[in-house]
């Protein structure tokens, strides 16, 4: 099982905010099996050492530099922590704190040191949904399973929830007659699915109300078909795990919701692809770095989508955007897309991390702009 934490807006808000140096940032490979740890604590050790060979090239305080040394240290030694891993670990280092994050993403094993921190690769985490709802509902049973990146599926108490189709309406079966079917018999039964529908959706209501999980239907038609029909709730996939759910486990349905999410994410990237496609016609979409840092500084940015494993070192002028490159990282540059994406978030912009090649263009950003920059 995944151990994740998922950083919260309020965090990453505090994490974009923070300038003061040094600042370290360490994105590291790792695997959920305690036995297989060992090489991610050395690798984990490497990346230190750079860190800290980055620090003392630029002259930086020793005083500073061991409290950093010291917390990263004490991580490494930690048999508790590494007993519980996902499938990364981000780390946040100042001589004044740590803060740990345990990923669900794969992501690339890098090290970051400046006055700030590098978020990018954090960002992929809150990108794009890990967590859901699955609407089991059927003839025979009807409930409601949460999913979730750190636990494992479960079924969730619903107020208010029938049991069943029988328990919503009232009635024995499914169809209520006596003899052979008569003319119309559909119809009815029709009839009686939406109201059995819609009893499901009134309970659900409070639950759902202002979330934005998705809610993902796992039913056979026409029963699927007629609940989205009477649903009140914005965020259900057009994916469906098809078939009777009474029978299905909660682990099953776990396994089939992750890739109903999976189709979630490839839908919402095709959109923006689509609508970075409509802004570019219209002067408002630019992949250039250069436009998109100064598009970032002066808050002109509606939509960032990033390559969240891009790394060119540099410096962004604070007054206009302007980009000075540089070809090696050291302890005073830093990334520059990522200070792109930090500007965006500052400027109350939306982020999309992403990999390569779902980025409009191929490139390492684009930009969907609220004004002609």
């Amino acid at each position: 099982m995944l151990h994740v934490d998922l950083p919260t807006r309020t965090q990453i808000d505090k994490l974009v905010s923070y300038r003061g140096g040094p600042a370290v940032s360490i994105y590291l490979r790792t695997t959920p099996l305690t036995q297989d740890a060992k090489a991610d604590r050395i690798e984990l050790k490497n990346l230190l050492k750079s860190a800290v060979a980055e620090l003392e090239a630029a002259g930086t305080a020793k005083r500073s530099i061991w409290p950093i040394q010291e917390s990263v240290e004490a991580l490494v030694e930690d048999d508790d922590f590494w007993a519980t891993q996902a499938n990364s670990l981000a780390v946040f280092v100042t001589p004044d704190a740590v803060q740990t994050f345990r990923l669900p993403n794969k992501l690339t094993n890098i090290v970051e040191v400046s006055d700030r921190f590098h978020l990018t690769p954090l960002l992929r985490s809150v990108t794009f949904p890990h967590h859901a709802y699955v609407l089991a509902i059927g003839i025979g049973t009807v409930r409601l399973v949460e999913v979730s990146a750190d636990l494992p599926p479960h079924e969730v108490s619903v107020p208010g929830l029938p049991r069943d189709f029988g328990h919503a309406l009232g009635k024995r079966s499914h169809i209520e007659r006596d003899g052979q079917m008569r003319s119309g018999e559909g119809t009815s039964e029709h009839a009686m699915l939406t109201r059995y529908a819609r009893v499901v959706d009134q309970a659900l209501r409070p639950l759902l109300a202002s979330g934005e999980r998705p809610l993902i239907l796992a039913a056979s038609e026409p029963l699927a078909a007629i609940f989205r029909t009477v649903s009140s709730y914005p965020h259900i996939p057009q994916q469906v795990i098809a078939g009777s759910p009474d029978d299905a486990t909660d682990h099953v349905l776990g396994n089939e919701a992750r890739a109903v999410l999976g189709h979630v994410y490839a839908d919402q990237i095709r959109v923006l692809g689509e609508l970075y496609a409509t802004r570019e016609a219209q002067g408002r979409g630019t992949t250039d770095i250069a436009h998109a840092a100064r598009a970032a500084t002066f808050g002109a940015v509606d939509t960032l989508i990033v390559d969240m494993d891009t790394v060119m070192s540099g410096t962004v002028a604070e007054e206009d955007g302007k980009i000075t490159f540089e070809e090696q990282p050291n302890a005073v540059n830093y990334g520059v897309i990522d200070e792109i994406t930090r500007r965006v978030l500052q400027a109350g912009g939306h982020v999309v991390a992403a990999r390569r090649a779902d980025v409009p263009g191929g490139g390492p950003l684009a930009v969907l702009l609220r004004y002609p920059v």
